[in-house]
């Protein structure tokens, strides 16, 4: 081993990642003093900030998909051996539903209590309804595959000229994966092949992942380096009220919440913000739950001692439906913001509602992307205005990191307190006590 090597093996991974992203800000603040517009002199490192950062969410995109099938196939053929694996998939929904009743909670506790409708500077013009909504029949139709890979494609016309985007609906992804997995056991030793097969593109998909995790420090300082560009904290001022009952929210579950129920269940919430922070960090600089998917998988495995055959089939699950940040906290105080600045009343059946929301919502609009979705969803369901969301968008990108940062932290902590409470969690992993063949999150090269 080259000295070169020994010496980037002695840094941390998460300090790695952290120096990047303290090097995103600097550079961010750079660019957006020296001007990002076109002509001005910052905007060549704007745009490279922003190339960089979408070229690396996207490689973890690309490989999402292939991880999910390939992953949850192997869940079914290794849960297959389990005699608890039903009590381990209704527990799972069931923790998804108590953390995220909780978390909707806080959000209504603080929207009361800061009333973030009544101080805001934001003028009443800036309120417009978003281009993108959501509504219960998207749970239905993000549930039904639209072809055997799970793609989608959107069309949108600007300026006399189409442009199509071809994507994957990740819920879809999880329901062929399910099917198809059921399909090969039931085929008997005809679907041997088959399972075989799946297992060694597991290993050659976990091996590219590899690849890509190690140039997170790099994607971080991108990613933070853009949105510090782009957006700036200036955005901020007109909202403030709102974006600090927001983050404060979050703070409460991410440092209050889940740590009261680690230490519940005897686990030690410093080892498990230890072993997951690579992918809590990660979900903060990409704002995506599905690109951090592959990081958050492998830390909940080999960091937090989560049962792989397990968390192959919860994580995935989890990065569709399990939102506390994005469909809980968020919505909750969005939804009494948009009602306060619009001098619209809410009663006990409204807040009764934001809960309902909140619980089932995010499968409802698992098939889609973006916290829009989910606030709009609320919002049709109070009968409150679209438009207020429009007031919201200014802000949404610097939100959504912390929304993020939440949802991932819950991806891995409802995975680790049900391996827990079935006693098939790895104590001596998730203590550092012990390593699994896969200890650092990034695969060995």
């Amino acid at each position: 081993m080259s000295s070169r090597d020994s010496a980037r093996r002695t840094v941390p991974f998460g300090l790695q990642v952290l120096a990047g992203m303290i090097a995103g800000v600097a550079l961010g603040l750079v660019a957006r003093n020296l001007g990002v517009d076109p002509g001005e002199a910052g905007h060549p490192l704007a745009e490279a900030l922003r190339i960089v950062g979408q070229a690396f969410v996207q490689l973890l995109k690309t490989l999402a998909p292939p991880l999910v099938f390939t992953a949850i196939v192997a869940s079914i053929a290794n849960l297959a051996k389990v005699q608890n694996a039903a009590a381990l998939a209704t527990r799972t929904l069931l923790w998804f539903a108590i953390t995220a009743l909780i978390a909707s909670a806080i959000g209504i506790a603080l929207g009361l209590g800061l009333q973030p409708g009544l101080h805001t500077g934001v003028a009443a013009e800036a309120a417009k309804a978003p281009s993108t909504t959501g509504s219960w029949l998207d749970f239905l139709t993000g549930l039904v595959p639209g072809n055997i890979l799970g793609l989608s494609a959107s069309t949108k016309i600007a300026d006399g000229s189409a442009t199509t985007t071809v994507g994957f609906n990740v819920l879809q992804v999880l329901v062929i994966a399910l099917v198809a997995g059921a399909a090969a056991l039931k085929a008997g030793e005809a679907g041997r092949a088959f399972l075989d097969f799946n297992a060694s593109a597991l290993a050659v998909v976990r091996k590219a992942l590899g690849w890509v995790i190690r140039l997170t420090p790099v994607g971080a300082l991108a990613l933070l380096g853009n949105a510090v560009a782009q957006y700036g904290w200036p955005a901020m001022a007109q909202l403030g009220q709102f974006a600090f009952a927001v983050y404060l929210g979050l703070a409460i579950v991410l440092l209050g919440v889940y740590p009261a129920l680690l230490a519940a269940h005897g686990l030690n919430p410093l080892r498990f913000f230890r072993g997951a922070w690579p992918a809590i960090q990660l979900g903060f600089v990409s704002r995506s739950s599905v690109g951090t998917l592959p990081m958050t998988e492998a830390v909940t495995e080999s960091r937090l001692g989560v049962p792989r055959p397990y968390a192959a089939f919860a994580v995935p699950l989890g990065a569709t439906t399990k939102m506390d940040g994005c469909a809980a906290i968020y919505p909750a105080v969005s939804a009494i913001f948009v009602a306060q600045f619009f001098g619209l009343p809410l009663h006990l059946s409204d807040y009764l509602l934001i809960v309902f929301v909140s619980v089932i919502g995010s499968a409802a609009t698992a098939g889609l992307t973006g916290a829009t979705v989910m606030l709009t969803l609320t919002l049709s369901t109070l009968g409150l205005p679209l438009e207020g969301a429009g007031l919201l968008l200014a802000i949404d990108p610097i939100l959504d990191m912390g929304r993020t940062a939440v949802n991932v932290a819950g991806q891995a902590l409802v995975p680790t307190l049900v391996a827990k409470q079935q006693g098939i969690l790895d104590e001596a992993v998730y203590d550092g006590r012990a390593e699994t063949p896969d200890a650092d999150p990034i695969p060995a090269v």
